[in-house]
């Protein structure tokens, strides 16, 4: 599938981007040529292989949550400017 340097054109400005005529030309082909390795894909014989969303098993790297000590609210409070009800008050930053 071949897309035109208009069609590069009206995707710019719908991104709102600026391209010179030359980026034009070279933006075409490369979509393109983007646009023909997808088309090989979908050629690609995927029978009997199961939809993934990962091609590789995911682990998760998180630790587990376990209660600690902490520092004293009070201590850490100490140095606020402001401290309302036992936390920071700060000014609102959305109306």
């Amino acid at each position: 599938m071949r897309i035109s340097r208009e069609e590069v054109q009206h995707i710019a400005l719908l991104a709102r981007l600026g391209v010179d005529e030359d980026d034009l030309t070279k933006f075409s082909e490369q979509l393109s040529d983007i646009l023909e390795n997808f088309e090989i894909l979908q050629r690609v014989d995927t029978t009997g292989v199961p939809p993934t969303s990962h091609p590789v098993p995911l682990s998760n790297v998180i630790r587990d949550d376990e209660v600690a000590p902490s520092y004293p609210s009070a201590e850490i409070l100490a140095n606020a400017p402001r401290e309302e009800d036992g936390c920071f008050r700060v000014r609102a930053v959305l109306e």
